[in-house]
């Protein structure tokens, strides 16, 4: 299958010729910059040990067709120890994503803040939006009846769940766009559960863009899109990669086998050669032939997959609180320099 770039592909989940499905922009630019140039594109890391910063901007319509996303800014904090139950990493990554998603909406003043959680609360792995907006510290209604409650350093939080077409049988996008009509929010957070390309960034990546979501790109099912243009105000989506494509699991495995057997018999292992001899493309057609029982589009998340959307809801949550409140950042800083 070749992919075939449009406007209304813009965050299709696929790399452009690649067959790759991932919704992170710093795995496209990683598989596409080790074989092309790509002009428009624009990369800066930062961080630590820890935690790995990764800004990525495209700026020109070249670029986005390159990259098969759409034009904006996207960064990514890679934390290869967020799986473990490591509550001090926890802490820290809140105290570094809170000041990336600060930097990413370009808070200050009174912005009114509509966060919305996308995703199936009954199924786990789609579930993460919905279990971010349970745990959000939410203010509207507060600073509208009693606002002299909270006192200075807080901001006007809305946020709901609107499900998914299957359950409501309203387009996500319609739905969101009816209500920010009514209380008209500054702008718009969307909280979505993502694909990725490599198992290693499952619950270990979180990604924060300017350039608004695509629901259910990730899988495949794709819906109308929540961004600028349909929702006439700045949406920004933060999301975290809970499965990943079968097929690049299976071609993984393959290609870490045929390494293994080339240590072993570096001239002599047919095998080997052969399937370092395969494109990508011929790899997922023989992989496909063998999960078509399957339906050929098999989709997987870990064993883990309850705790860890537990804790990672948590990980966003309390970033975004920190966030959109100063006195909440205020004392986040201040329990870091405790700890």
């Amino acid at each position: 299958m070749v992919f075939r770039f449009s406007k209304e592909d813009g965050l299709s989940g696929f790399i452009p010729g690649y067959n790759v499905r991932t919704d992170l922009a710093l795995e496209a630019h990683e598989v596409l910059s080790a074989r092309e140039e790509l002009p428009g594109v624009e990369v800066e890391k930062d961080g630590d040990q820890d935690i790995v910063i990764n800004r990525v901007a495209i700026t020109t319509e070249q670029g986005a067709r390159s990259m098969g996303k759409a034009m904006g800014n996207y960064t990514t904090l890679d934390v290869p120890g967020l799986r473990k139950k490591n509550t001090a990493l926890q802490d820290k990554v809140v105290r570094v994503f809170y000041k990336e998603i600060q930097r990413m909406l370009n808070l200050n003043g009174e912005q009114n803040i509509m966060v919305i959680g996308l995703g199936n609360w009954n199924v786990t792995p789609d579930a993460l939006g919905p279990r971010v907006v349970q745990e959000l510290f939410i203010t509207r209604h507060i600073m509208q009846m009693k606002p002299e409650i909270l006192g200075e350093g807080y901001r006007s939080v809305c946020a709901f769940s609107p499900g998914v077409l299957g359950i409501t049988g309203i387009e996500t996008g319609e739905m969101i766009r009816g209500i920010a009509e009514h209380v008209r929010p500054d702008i718009i957070v969307a909280i979505d559960a993502l694909a990725a390309h490599r198992m290693g960034r499952l619950f270990t990546t979180l990604q924060i863009s300017d350039t608004g979501i695509v629901p259910g790109s990730g899988v495949g099912n794709r819906r109308l899109a929540i961004n600028r243009e349909t929702m006439g105000i700045p949406v920004y989506a933060i999301g975290i990669p809970t499965v990943v494509d079968a097929v690049t699991i299976a071609g993984d495995s393959m290609d870490a086998l045929a390494v293994s057997l080339k240590k072993e018999s570096p001239q002599g292992n047919a095998f080997a050669n052969v399937v370092q001899g395969m494109e990508w493309g011929e790899k997922k057609e023989v992989i496909h032939d063998v999960l078509q029982p399957f339906a050929g589009d098999l989709i997987v998340t870990p064993k883990e997959i309850d705790t860890q959307i537990e804790d990672i809801s948590l990980v966003i949550a309390a970033s975004l609180d920190a966030a959109f409140h100063p006195k909440i950042a205020q004392e986040e800083e201040e329990r870091g320099k405790i700890h």
